[in-house]
């Protein structure tokens, strides 16, 4: 699995709409601030067959800490929680399983790779 960068995304966006890179990485970039500023107001987003975007609040609680074993307050905490929307839900499903178990895409296009074995020995 690789990572994309919101470059690269503006990038491909500005080739297939033939506008100018800096002009779509504005938008782009407004628009993930105005994301941003509502989640901030405490307001949902919900974008059909992409997803909602809402803010949960998480109550105050206390944890321990596992090296000393103290009691630890921890304080309430907002976050924000993203539900897949349908589109999107199928879309990734139908990577299947090979991408979702990290597979490469030589292993998709059938070339077999070398198998290292273990540095401790075969396992008894």
């Amino acid at each position: 699995m690789r990572t994309v960068t919101k470059k690269e995304l503006t990038d491909r966006i500005a080739d297939a709409l033939g506008a100018k890179r800096t002009l779509v990485k504005d938008v782009v970039q407004q628009f993930l601030d105005e994301i941003i500023a509502e989640l901030a107001d405490g307001n949902r987003l919900e974008f059909r067959d992409f997803g909602v975007f809402e803010v949960r609040t998480r109550k105050p609680r206390m944890a321990q800490n596992p090296r000393t074993l103290e009691r630890v307050p921890v304080p309430l905490k907002s976050t924000v929680k993203f539900k897949v929307g349908r589109r999107m839900k199928r879309s990734v499903q139908k990577t299947g399983p090979a991408k979702a178990a990290g597979k490469s895409r030589q292993a998709e296009a059938g070339i077999k790779s070398a198998t290292v074995p273990d540095a401790a020995g075969p396992k008894v």
